[in-house]
């Protein structure tokens, strides 16, 4: 199973979800933390914008991966993990 498909962030072309105010919580899988930053830096290579405030835009890396783990790491990233399956149902081929 790749959990990485599974994941979901919020993109800059579809209308935003109800978000809450305050940051996204930390992460503490490093694993997680891997699977959004790459979800996001794939966002970012395909033009969306960055959301880093203004203050902070001229010490950002250049490489769109950077910017994504530091996204992720100021909790700027929204993400929603699915419920896990249960293990009884069988798993659709693909």
């Amino acid at each position: 199973m790749d959990d990485a498909s599974d994941l979901t962030i919020a993109t800059e072309t579809e209308p935003l979800p109800d978000l809450p105010s305050e940051p996204a919580p930390p992460i503490d899988s490093r694993f997680l933390f891997v699977d959004v930053a790459a979800l996001r830096a794939k966002q970012l290579r395909r033009g969306a914008r960055v959301r880093i405030g203004e203050p902070d835009v001229v010490h950002l890396p250049k490489k769109p991966e950077r910017i994504a783990m530091e996204e992720v790491r100021r909790g700027l990233v929204y993400y929603d993990v699915p419920p896990p399956r249960p293990a009884d149902q069988p798993q659709a081929e693909a």
